[in-house]
Order: C-alpha cells, then structure tokens, then sequence
C-alpha cells in the first residue's frame, strides 16, 4: 500500500489529541472513530456475538477493538498493537479548591513522571470524568484556565545558575481565579457546570491537568509537530488507522488494545497487568468454541507489537545515550531493545518487525540505552508475562518526553502507522 499523504495524517493526529485530553477522551473517541466507520460497540455486561465481525468495547480509559475474519477457528491466531492512553501530568484530589495569596487555587498531586518545569508558564485545562450520585460517569474538559506560575527571577537570582529546584506539593498548585470574599472558588462545581451537571450531584472524579495549546507545525519544510499527550497518542492514533486498513479476509485476528494507567506501572483493571485483555480473547475465543487447548495453540501462534514513544538523539546531551545506536528524528520508528527484557523485544520479534516496515515501506531504526543511565519499560513485558504472546516493542522517537509538550517528526507518526497497518494486515 502506498504511504498515507503527511499532511492529511498530521491533521487527523492533531484532532484526535485535541478530541483526547484524557485517557477517558482517548478511549471514547478512539470508539467513536472505530463505531463511525461500522464496527459494532460491545458492552461487557451483555452476550457477545459468535460470529465474524469488527467491533469494540470500551473499559474506563481503555478500549480494545478487533477485527474478526469469516474464517475464524477456535485456534486461529491473533494480532495486537498494543499502546496506552494516559500520560504523564496532575491529577485533581479530593476536595480540590484551595487558595493562597488572595488566589484560587486547584489542589493537584502529581500522575507519573512528567517533566515538572515544562508544566511552568502555560495554559492548563481540566479534562476527565464525573461520577453523579445514580452511578452514571460523565466526560468533562475545559477550555484553557488554568496556569503555574514561576518564581520571577528577581525573587530567585540563583535560578540559571544553580538549577531550578519544584517541591512537588508547594511549588505546582495551579491558579485559576481569584478569591472572592476570602472563599476559594470552586473548581468541581465549575467542573459540574462545564458538562451541564448539578454540582450537588456529583460524588466523584478523576480529572486530570492537561497543556491547553492545539498540537503545531513547525521548523524547516514544517518537518516537526509540537503537541501534548503524543506519549502515548502517537501509538493509540497509529493503531487506530492501522486497524481501520484491515479488510477481514486475513487469517488471524487483528486486535487494537489501548490500556490505561501505563505511566504509573499499568496495575489496575483497565491497565496492560489486569485483566481486560485476557477476558477480550477469552471471550472471542469462546464465540469460537475454543477450549483451554485451542486457546494456548492459539496463542502460540499469535503476536503483540507494543507501541510506546522512544527516545531520540538530543543534540544538546549527545552523551546520554548510546554511542552506537544513535536513532534520529525522521529516520523511522524505533526497534525498542534491552538486555533485561525491560523491553520484550528478542530475534523473532525484530524479524517481525523488519517484516512490517519493508511491506510498509519505511524505515526503522535501534533503540537501546546507555548502560550508565537506567531503561524504562512499557506495557511489552508485561502483556508477554501474563498471556505468553511473542512480543515486541517498537514506537516513534521522540524528544522531549514526559514534557507538558513533546516533540516527533512527521514523517515517523506516518511511517508508524503505516508500519503498524502492515502489521495488523498480515502484509
């Protein structure tokens, strides 16, 4: 197949971070998208279908959607892209409205391991969900309103020189009003009001900060995208058009899963180390007639391609990463590799993956770090270890990562998904 058109891929990436400021947003829309082009919503509560068919289902900020050929059996093998929809930033506690210095105030606590100072001096919003009293969940995001503001640098002279240092309760609580009265203003109730609820109604929330600027071009030949939430987004936005390609004539299943909660180690219900994978498949499976055998023969033969953002060489500490593997923006996604299996990628797995983009006709390129400075991981691993799929872990180089605005070229969100479609097709 020929490569998507950048422009055309670029401007739908950035509606559809713009549309997902939280992982709830990201799996709704990620649904939405998949319903619109016919793929059947499933809810967990109901019968599923036995039979061939292209649908999804959504599990709090996660969403897993397939794609199930006529000539399924009860050991045919699947294909899964695997990424994450949350990212790095601050989340609301409990009783959120503070004040200070005749300012108004949200009460944050940090989520994941986001880079505190890019968080300075930009524009917030809120987006997440409400929970009201019946049980009903309500998805609500703000325009911009909220701000940290930096100490000036007359009130901190050694700044440039001795660093910058956040205390991570002190020094991040957002602004947002000003106090009327010697009363905070009340950020849930204005919350309430911005999705059209009763602020007596609401009994809970998971509401998170978010950067407020729309994703933009940039450089030379408009080459770089500037946008928040492409850790993880770059992945889902990937899987999303790849399984969109896939026809359902192939000869295995090819499955998107987008899990929750990946920056803070992916353990909860909807998280890559709890269940929801697992019960997808087991219950595709079981449309299928598939018994406890059928379902490890087939996952003997199936694969997990897990998509999370990689680093690129940053030219200003060239010293911080590998002196031999030295992957560049817009030379291609990235082959994760790492010795103590903090990525899942082995031999097979890389011949896969070089499988994918030669179909696709693009190019990819090494990842492998330092050995002074520590690996992180992803959800590769983990899906590995709880299911036994062969998997790999690939994604787009990136800099600035875990910024409140990360940084790709363009041609390498395009080549991901042209990558991850030939994956999910079987090309």
């Amino acid at each position: 197949m020929a490569l998507p058109d950048v422009d055309s891929t670029i401007q739908d990436f950035s509606a559809f971070v713009t549309a997902a400021p939280s992982s709830y947003h990201a799996a709704a829309e990620t649904a939405r998208r998949l319903e619109e082009a016919g793929f059947e919503r499933l809810e967990e509560a109901d019968a599923w279908p036995a039979g061939p068919g292209r649908r999804v289902v959504v599990r709090d900020g996660a969403v897993i959607a397939w794609v199930q050929p006529a000539g399924a059996g009860p050991t045919t093998p699947f294909r899964i892209l695997g990424a994450h929809t949350d990212s790095p930033s601050f989340k609301l506690k409990p009783n959120p409205s503070s004040s200070a210095a005749g300012l108004s105030q949200a009460n944050v606590e940090v989520y994941g391991g986001p880079l505190l100072n890019s968080w300075l001096d930009r524009e917030l919003r809120l987006a997440g969900r409400l929970a009201t009293r019946d049980g009903a969940t309500h998805l609500v995001a703000t325009g911009a309103l909220l701000r940290i503001p930096q100490l000036a640098i007359h009130l901190d002279r050694g700044v440039n020189n001795d660093g910058l240092t956040l205390d991570k309760q002190r020094h991040v609580q957002p602004i947002w009003g000003v106090e009327a009265a010697g009363d905070p203003a009340d950020i849930l109730a204005h919350l309430a009001a911005t999705a059209g609820l009763d602020p007596e109604h609401v009994v809970g929330h998971d509401v998170h900060v978010v950067d407020a600027a729309p994703p933009a071009r940039f450089g030379r030949d408009d080459a770089f995208l500037a946008s928040g939430r492409m850790d993880n987004l770059t992945s889902v936005h990937a899987g999303l058009t790849g399984i969109l390609s896939v026809d359902g004539t192939a000869e295995h299943i090819s499955v998107l899963a987008a899990f929750d909660h990946e920056e803070l180690g992916s353990e909860s219900r909807s998280g890559a180390s709890g269940p929801f994978l697992e019960d997808v498949l087991a219950r595709i499976g079981s449309g299928l007639g598939a018994g406890v055998e059928d379902a490890r023969r087939a996952f003997a033969r199936s694969w997990h391609v897990s998509s999370d953002a990689g680093h690129a060489v940053h030219p200003n500490y060239p010293e911080r990463h590998d002196p031999v593997n030295r992957p560049v923006l817009g030379g291609g996604p990235l082959l994760k590799i790492n010795a103590n299996q903090r990525y899942a990628t082995d031999a097979a797995g890389a011949a896969l993956w070089a499988a994918a983009c030669r179909a696709a006709g693009v190019p990819t390129q090494e990842f492998v770090s330092n050995n002074t400075i520590p690996c992180g991981s992803t959800i590769g691993p983990l899906t590995a270890t709880r299911l036994g799929i062969r998997t790999v872990d690939v994604g787009p180089p990136l800099l600035s990562m875990h910024s409140a605005r990360e940084l790709a070229h363009v041609e390498d969100l395009v080549a991901l998904g042209a990558a991850v479609g030939a994956f999910l097709r079987g090309d």
